[in-house]
């Protein structure tokens, strides 16, 4: 389990680091340290917030086909920018567009651990 948890917080890391060499907007600071908080932040909100978060907007979910969880997503990158203060994300476009890759990265490179 912590094993499991350890790995979410690395694919975290990475996840923010893609994107933050891809878009000019979204910068991490704190070089490793900074992508290690902030991959803390991800991987505690992601474990206990996104559950609560999807189960709550489970009829919009349901509603968009799923599309509602992009949303969701967003909100939790964006919590992680607030909490940690190691992201800064220069508008709404750029985090839309840094949820798409992190989301990406997770699918990628966290599904085949499964």
């Amino acid at each position: 389990m912590v094993r499991r948890f350890l790995l979410k917080i690395v694919v975290g890391a990475v996840a923010l680091w893609v994107a933050d060499v891809l878009l000019a907007g979204f910068v991490v600071t704190g070089g490793l340290k900074g992508y290690l908080i902030a991959g803390v932040f991800l991987a505690i909100l992601n474990t206990f917030v996104r559950p609560i978060l999807k189960l709550l907007s489970l009829p919009l979910i349901l509603l968009t086909l799923g599309l509602f969880t992009v949303v969701i997503n967003g909100v939790i990158l964006w919590l992680v920018a607030d909490l940690s203060g190691v992201i800064m994300i220069s508008g709404l476009w750029t985090l839309l567009w840094a949820t798409f890759i992190v989301s990406l990265v997770y699918v990628v490179v966290d599904h085949p651990l499964h």
